[in-house]
């Protein structure tokens, strides 16, 4: 049983980017794995409170991560 676990920054991602991120992940695993194991792939898409989540010995807050985004869009 395949178990995909994806963090992010809370507030970031809509609930409709993280519905297309499990749909997407899971059909990855499937063309690895085959067909059978779509039932059975999971994938846990978790929030990580802004603030509690560090790059580079820095935090990360919601509103820098999307500065950072839209500077490398």
């Amino acid at each position: 049983m395949p178990l995909v676990q994806i963090k992010g920054i809370e507030g970031y991602l809509s609930l409709e980017q993280k519905q297309e991120l499990i749909r997407r992940i899971t059909d990855v695993v499937v063309s690895v794995e085959g067909e059978g194991v779509r039932p059975v792939t999971w994938v846990v898409v978790e929030d990580v409170s802004s603030g509690a989540w560090g790059v580079g010995g820095q935090s990360i807050t919601t509103e820098a991560f999307r500065q950072l985004a839209a500077q490398t869009a």
